[in-house]
């Protein structure tokens, strides 16, 4: 591919300001990088008080600029002038059947809470876009799920060498264990192993849960036993924590989240050791 860009700016309502030609642009993404390169460059000196001047130009891949390469006295030097039999074409109606386009998709998305970097990242690709708003279409939550397919869909998808389109897991299986995870039913923790799982075998990650026990537990009788132990194993370090090492707090909870395989309620975990820890 080899493109020759013309960019003008003008103000609204204005005549088109003088153009400027980048030469043998070699790809698409270069063409749209030369065109955002070239628009701000131009407004800029016109901002400041200069003038765009006639010339051919050169892109620079590797820092994203143009340079001049030469200057054309007037526009007949660049063999393009007006065809008085072509009729001004109007393309309103092909705007209109145009479907949501990248910019408008990341203010949607900003719109639902996903950070600016992660609706950027899950814009770029049509195929990814896609995939993400069927998962949407089934009621998670924007941000939640942003975060899980940027994360951990993403770096699944990455070791097994595959596509978003070729994802072993669907939008709708996604959905079922990005749910699972917010009514409680199992933890963040146990939501990667659940999704391992389900990336080997294709079953849906409610199945699997049940299968396999995976429930989270929020019952504080089993919770408060676990924590009573951990606590009598540890009197020296409960010491110390009362005597002000409050990062020990971590440990504590590390060791209930051990000692009941990962299942226990986390948010339970933190309030009763808060409360017997005093």
């Amino acid at each position: 591919m080899r493109a020759d860009v013309n960019v003008s700016v003008r103000k609204p309502g204005e005549e088109f300001g003088t153009r400027t030609e980048t030469k043998n642009v070699n790809s698409v993404r270069f063409a749209m990088a030369v065109i955002e390169h070239e628009a701000r460059r131009q407004v800029g000196l016109i901002e400041e008080g200069g003038t765009v001047v006639q010339e051919t130009r050169l892109f620079d891949p590797d820092k994203g600029v143009t340079r001049p390469l030469r200057s054309k006295e007037d526009a007949h030097d660049y063999r393009y002038f007006p065809d008085p039999d072509l009729l001004p074409l109007e393309l309103e109606e092909c705007r209109g059947s145009l479907p949501e386009l990248p910019d408008a998709k990341r203010k949607r998305y900003e719109g639902l809470g996903i950070s600016a970097y992660n609706a950027s990242v899950l814009t770029a690709e049509v195929e990814t876009a896609g995939w993400f708003d069927t998962l949407l279409n089934h009621d998670v939550d924007a941000k939640q799920a942003a975060n899980w397919v940027g994360a951990e869909l993403f770096g699944a998808l990455n070791r097994l060498g595959v596509s978003i389109a070729e994802s072993p897991v669907s939008p709708a299986d996604a959905a079922g264990l990005l749910k699972l995870v917010a009514d409680g039913t199992i933890s963040g923790t146990i939501a990667k192993t659940v999704f391992e799982k389900m990336l080997e075998s294709g079953d849906p990650a409610g199945d699997i849960v049940e299968r396999e026990g995976l429930k989270q537990t929020s019952d504080t009788g089993e919770i408060d036993a676990r924590i009573d132990e951990i606590l009598a194993a540890n009197a020296d370090k409960v010491e110390q924590y009362k005597a002000g090492k409050e990062a020990l707090f971590g440990f504590f909870v590390g060791q209930t989240m051990k000692a009941m395989q990962g299942k226990a309620n986390p948010q339970l975990v933190n309030e009763r050791l808060r409360s017997k820890l005093g």
